[in-house]
């Protein structure tokens, strides 16, 4: 199987990447990506050379530049995406770009170029919005708060509609908020762990009681395996691991498994549109294909913050003044 991955240097997609390598022998992997801000060589360095892995320096939403590496793959994978809500508060237009042009680039190329070939766009939770009480289903109505999930949702509909009308293998994936090793340092986990360690303020939004739902990066890699082998056409799956957590619960699990004193934590101004509550029901995916969620929390948080303590030299060059910001919407990326 030759498979073409997107966004491959990010969080994800690289942690996608090293278990399809290292479990799939069957599997060869190029990976695309356009080497921005999330995106980290380093990531991957250990598969230079590899004769199944290679790397393209590329953005996804150049339509001549993809269709030409569409043409002879079996499947796609599109982790591809500006992710940071902050980030799309401060600039809305680069999201629009990657994640409704990016995908609409794809789609097209699949389209003109390999329309047998599976697509699997990897999407969020966000899109749904918030919710006080029970869990999103994936026939739950779209209700983005921010220009990021605004963009993502964009780019699902656009998915859906090419299955429909030009009978693409188009699948979709929506997770809830993923954590482990590789993740980049502006996101609330690690920058927990990184600023605790070195004795700096927690910066916590509003109260702290936004909830999430949080799934170890290896869980939702093999739940986005599952749909890419499994999955059927024009389908959204869900993916969650139950395990529901304030962001003030996060935050203080971190400080204790650090011996750092809650004193560290300091509520700052809470960002515009911050929504209360995510929860997905992912019923389905583990009906259909048998998912299970390996990883309970206190595990998969243990072992994150082990992985930050022991790879300094990975997060350490990432680390600048933005990073630390106790509230980056408010700044001029």
């Amino acid at each position: 199987m030759k498979l073409l991955v997107t966004g491959g240097l990010g969080f994800i997609g690289s942690n996608f990447i090293r278990l399809m390598l290292h479990e799939r022998d069957d599997c060869r992997i190029v990976n695309v990506d356009a080497l921005r801000y999330g995106s980290n060589p380093d990531n991957l360095s250990s598969f230079i050379g590899n004769s199944r892995y290679a790397f393209m320096n590329g953005d996804i939403a150049d339509a001549k530049f993809m269709a030409g590496l569409i043409k002879d793959v079996d499947a796609v994978v599109s982790f591809a995406a500006e992710t940071h809500v902050d980030r799309s508060i401060a600039n809305p237009e680069s999201f629009l770009h990657s994640n409704v042009g990016g995908v609409f680039s794809l789609l097209e190329a699949l389209r003109h170029h390999n329309s047998s070939a599976r697509f699997v766009q990897v999407s969020t939770d966000e899109v749904y919005g918030d919710i006080m009480d029970g869990s999103f289903t994936e026939k739950s109505t779209l209700q983005p708060s921010s220009p990021y999930s605004a963009s993502k949702a964009a780019g699902d509909v656009f998915v859906q509609a090419y299955a429909r009308t030009y009978g693409l293998h188009a699948m979709i994936t929506r997770c809830t908020n993923n954590y482990g090793p590789y993740q980049f340092p502006e996101k609330l986990i690690p920058k927990t762990i990184l600023r605790a360690r070195s004795g700096l303020k927690i910066p916590i939004y509003g109260t702290g009681q936004n909830v999430r739902d949080w799934i170890y990066v290896i869980d939702h890699c093999r739940a986005v395996e599952q749909v890419l082998m499994k999955g059927r056409k024009g389908e959204i799956y869900n993916i969650s691991a139950s395990e529901e957590k304030s962001n003030l619960q996060v935050v203080g699990t971190i400080l204790q498994m650090l011996g750092k004193s809650e004193d560290q934590i300091e509520f700052v101004e809470d960002r515009p549109g911050h929504d209360a509550r995510y929860s997905l029901d992912s019923t389905k995916i583990r009906n259909e294909l048998g998912w299970r969620p390996q990883e309970n929390f206190a595990d998969g948080i243990r072992r994150t913050v082990n992985w930050y303590l022991q790879n300094v030299e990975w997060w350490k060059p990432l680390m600048d003044d933005r990073l630390l910001s106790p509230a980056p919407w408010k700044l001029n990326w």
